[in-house]
């Protein structure tokens, strides 16, 4: 199954449905299930910012089953999209008018026991027992 890795607090932000997009400045046309992986490293600064929704953080591990429905390129338009979602959350992206890449939209996202694996950049696979 494939697998992407994404730092926290933005890993257990998508696995408790709080953020549905993750942004990648590539582009990929595989659609379909795919497991979250919590990377080992944090974005500091964003653990503050998120404090507020007092989520359960694990590293170093898969945390979520989920899907990639689509792939949308980040313009100014889906800027105003974001904004309307959830402002706090998309916040760096939404300030961010030089950023140029893609929002990847993660559908039906539930929370597993977590599975101790070490990440890979880009899409990866893992064999599910």
């Amino acid at each position: 199954m494939k697998v992407i890795t994404i730092k926290q607090p933005y890993a257990a932000l998508i696995a408790y449905g709080i953020k549905e997009y993750e942004f990648r400045t590539w582009n990929t046309k595989y659609r379909g299930d795919i497991l979250i992986q919590a990377s080992k490293s944090a974005d500091k600064k964003a653990m503050e910012e998120f404090k507020v929704y007092d989520l359960d953080y694990k590293f170093g591990c898969i945390i979520a089953k989920a899907k990639i429905s689509d792939v949308i390129k980040v313009d100014d338009n889906f800027r105003k999209v974001l904004k309307e979602k959830n402002s706090l959350v998309y916040k760096h992206i939404i300030d961010d008018r030089e950023y140029e890449g893609y929002a990847f939209k993660i559908e039906d996202v539930c929370l597993i026991e977590p599975i101790y694996v070490k990440g890979k950049l880009g899409l990866w696979n893992y064999d599910v027992e």
